[in-house]
């Protein structure tokens, strides 16, 4: 019976102990719950705490990249602009480089005129010699009763005091071009060679040509003969005093051509 009573004591003890444990491990089960809730918890910020940082540094590379462009972009219009200034600097100097070269022009060619007007009317009469400048060329304008006899593209005797005195400014000049144009009326013309008015006005052009270049040395090269007949009149063909007006030589000074093109095409694509 002693031996009995013992053995209860203990079993009641273990089982004692038993609901010990029992309710230990409910506290555990229950203590770990909570640190898997916690620890979801904290993963779950830890998450959007590292996709916040994701977003950060894509949104600072995006603007560092934006800044990086702006930079270039900066740089870019501060070159463009600088480029810009040079140009419009180089094109004032190229404007005002001719300008300054029209003002010479100019100014030569109005030397030229003065020359010609007080060397050529001396003993002729102003009427049958016009000078004038129009630009840079400068227009001698010659009737044919000086030059020529009525219908012919013979030189007479007496325009060569002229012609030697025009040759000598032209040959005082060896930039310059000069244009012999020849000019009549309406009148209808038909002998020998002679067709028609073209073939006077150009025949009376060479001729002065050929004085120039053969009697009084002018280049050749810098010569032009044109015919230009009928029609460019200065006055109606009417009278015979107006027909009269019409029949002249023009002998135009003039800079050469392919170099007023050489200054117009100077640093073109600056």
């Amino acid at each position: 019976m002693v031996s009995s009573c013992v053995s209860k004591k203990k079993f009641v003890e273990l089982e004692t102990k038993h609901d010990l444990s029992k309710t230990e491990l409910v506290d555990l089960k229950a203590n770990l719950q909570k640190c898997l809730i916690d620890n979801e918890r904290e993963s779950t910020k830890v998450f959007t705490l590292l996709e916040q940082i994701k977003y950060l540094q894509e949104d600072k590379k995006t603007a560092l990249k934006q800044v990086e462009n702006l930079t270039v972009l900066t740089q870019s219009s501060s070159d463009n602009i600088k480029t810009v200034i040079s140009q419009l600097s180089e094109k004032d100097k190229y404007i005002n480089g001719i300008r300054e070269a029209m003002t010479q022009k100019d100014s030569l060619n109005l030397a030229i005129k003065f020359h010609l007007t007080k060397n050529l009317t001396d003993g002729i009469r102003d009427e049958d010699i016009e000078v004038n400048v129009e630009k840079t060329v400068v227009f001698i304008s010659i009737s044919d009763k000086l030059l020529f006899k009525s219908g012919s593209y013979n030189v007479t005797d007496k325009a060569y005091t002229v012609l030697e005195k025009i040759a000598k400014v032209i040959n005082d000049q060896p930039t310059m071009e000069v244009m012999i144009e020849g000019h009549t009326d309406t009148t209808p013309i038909k002998r020998d060679i002679i067709q028609d008015n073209w073939d006077l006005s150009a025949l009376r052009a060479t001729s002065i040509t050929r004085i120039l270049q053969y009697k009084y040395g002018v280049q050749p090269e810098r010569l032009i003969a044109a015919g230009r007949s009928q029609y460019i009149p200065l006055a109606p063909n009417d009278t015979a005093a107006n027909k009269s007006i019409n029949r002249r030589t023009k002998i135009i000074i003039m800079p050469k051509l392919n170099q007023f093109f050489e200054l117009l095409e100077q640093d073109a694509t600056k």
